[in-house]
This record gives structure tokens, C-alpha cells and sequence, in this order.
């Protein structure tokens, strides 16, 4: 460990910014989309029930051999009850030398995870949303709901922000939380009516967003429901929509939405960066964010070298 973990979290907020994080991001999903084992291997995430606590333990490693790049995230997630004070997301991201196997550095992981979860879903939307959109929609309140604020709100003009909680509490504390003005819906039907973006980041395991609710040509990042059997979309959204995902192999075995939908992913968003399938900003898409280990390594990658630049500037 280079540093405290506790520092470690207030470091990552320092060095880690969407403006440079997206491009790299950009850069990474392209790469995993053309398959060359000498940019990215990524194995889909390996998970371990944890029956007990209503969890898992999923594990994600990836190497770049190009940009040598080795690195490993270790993510315990759960399905808590309403109302627990127990977090539901717990993450950690290590860093290799590739050439020697040693631990370069050991990150606190839930800053790194919940920008770059956020970073990509914004890169859904510069890919897929319609030019002009003026509201944006998002259910659920917690650490992924703030981050997707911050950067929606960084890199669009949206004229109104809308808030929707399974707790009048939990979206009250939301608004406190963020920099602007945001609308706290009684029901997520009036949050995402005539949305032209839709984020829904909840812990739900059963559709909270229902197809005929959303208005035609809408784009919904979809993060939440990261197993089989979880969901957040209803069937009548899924196959009215073009479905992407960031990783094809993630979506079809560990997407609930897609699994239990029957629907096929029209693309990934490296498909589209790299100009082999269209981005229809003329229909409602949605993408279904599932997490890659591709993205932590940039991000942590980033960190490491913002670190390194910052203590050689303090000699």
C-alpha cells in the first residue's frame, strides 16, 4: 500500500476527473470491442454467492498487454433489506506489474467504481441520446445515483433533473447532497414521463421502469440488476428498444433485463466507437450497463499515474 486507505478514497477524489477519465474510458471500450488478445483479456466477472449475507463476491480481472496493464477488481455486492445501514456495494482494486507479479498499489474501490460506471453510461448517451434533450430521469438515490448526476449535468445542458426514491427520505437526501436544483418525484412513472434520459441505478430486483411510460426516442442507462435473475426494465421497454451493453457476453449471462426479456443486444459501445454498428438516436435505446474490469484498469491506471506525477513534483 502506498498510502491509508481512508487517504487513499481522498486522493482518488483529487486526481480523478470525468474530462480526463471519459476518454480513456472511450478508448478502452473500443478496444474490447475488436477482441485482440493484445489490447484487452477480460474473462466475463466471476462470481461467488455469499447465501448468507444476500450477497456476492464477483471478481474481475483484465490485462492490456499493449499498455501494460494488469490489474484486478474484488466487488461484494448485496440485496439489502429496506432500511439497512449496511452498504451495498464494498469494492477493491488492485494494480500488477505484469512483468514481475508484485502489487503495485491497492485502491480503494468504490470512488473508482461509481465514476467510471458513471463515465460510461455518459458515454451511452453522447453515443445514443437525441441532440437537444432537455429532462433527465433518475431512479435511485444512492452512491451511482450522485455520480450519474455529476457527470450528466457536466457534459449536457439539461433544462430539468428529476428524482425518484423507493424512500421520500432517500431523494431528499439526494438533493441535498448534489451542487443543483433537482425535482423529487412521488412515483417513478412521474419522474421518467416525457424524460428524454432515463438513469436508473437502484437495488431493486424487479422492474421499477415500465415500457409504456417512456417517452419514444428516450435513452435509458440501465446500471442496476447485475444478476440473472434481477431487473430493473419491464419486457415492454426491452423489446421495444435497441438494446447495448459494454460487454455482449457480460449482458447475456449475467443480465437479468436481457436474460428474462428474450432480447438480443444490437451492439456494444465499442461497436459503435469503432464504426461497426449504428448508433439509433432515432429510436428509444437502452443501454444495459453490467461494469467491465477493462474500465477499472484504465481508472486505476489513471490514479497510479496521477500519483506517481504528483509525488515526483513534491521531490
Amino acid at each position: 500500500l502506498f498510502c491509508s486507505l481512508y487517504l487513499l478514497t481522498k486522493i482518488i477524489l483529487r486526481l480523478l476527473h470525468y474530462r480526463d477519465l471519459i476518454p480513456r474510458l472511450e478508448d478502452a471500450l473500443a478496444k474490447f470491442s475488436r477482441r485482440d488478445s493484445a489490447e484487452v483479456v477480460q474473462p466475463v466477472r466471476t462470481t461467488v454467492a455469499l447465501q448468507k449475507h444476500r450477497g456476492f463476491l464477483g471478481m474481475m480481472p483484465c490485462y492490456m498487454e499493449n499498455d501494460g496493464v494488469l490489474c484486478t477488481k474484488l466487488v461484494c455486492f448485496y440485496n439489502r433489506e429496506e432500511g439497512s445501514t449496511l452498504p451495498p456495494v464494498q469494492a477493491t482494486v488492485v494494480l500488477l506489474d505484469p512483468e514481475y507479479g508484485n502489487v503495485k498499489a491497492v485502491m480503494e474501490g468504490e470512488v473508482i467504481t461509481c465514476m467510471r460506471t458513471a463515465a460510461v453510461s455518459a458515454i451511452s448517451a453522447k453515443l445514443l441520446m437525441r441532440p437537444g434533450t432537455e429532462v433527465l430521469a433518475i431512479l435511485g438515490s444512492g452512491q451511482q445515483a450522485r455520480s450519474h448526476y455529476t457527470v450528466f449535468t457536466e457534459i449536457f445542458s439539461f433544462k430539468e433533473v428529476r428524482v425518484w426514491s423507493r424512500t421520500r427520505e432517500g431523494a431528499e437526501r439526494f438533493c441535498r447532497s448534489v451542487a443543483g436544483p433537482v425535482i423529487v418525484c412521488g412515483s417513478a412513472e412521474e419522474a421518467v414521463r416525457g424524460a428524454d434520459a432515463i438513469v436508473t441505478v437502484t437495488g431493486s430486483t424487479e422492474p421499477v421502469l415500465c415500457g409504456h411510460w417512456v417517452k419514444p426516442g428516450a435513452h435509458v442507462a440501465a446500471v442496476g440488476a447485475c444478476r440473472p435473475d434481477w431487473r430493473e426494465l419491464d419486457d415492454a421497454l426491452m423489446k421495444e428498444a435497441v438494446v447495448y451493453a459494454d460487454s455482449r457476453e457480460g449482458a447475456t449471462a449475467e443480465s437479468g433485463d436481457v436474460i428474462l426479456s428474450g432480447v438480443e443486444v444490437f451492439a456494444e459501445l465499442g461497436d459503435v466507437l469503432n464504426g461497426t454498428k449504428a448508433a439509433h438516436r432515432e429510436k428509444t435505446t437502452v443501454f444495459k450497463s453490467l461494469g467491465m474490469g477493462v474500465e477499472d484498469a484504465v481508472s486505476a491506471k489513471l490514479v497510479f499515474d496521477k500519483w506517481n506525477a504528483y509525488t515526483t513534483s513534491q521531490l
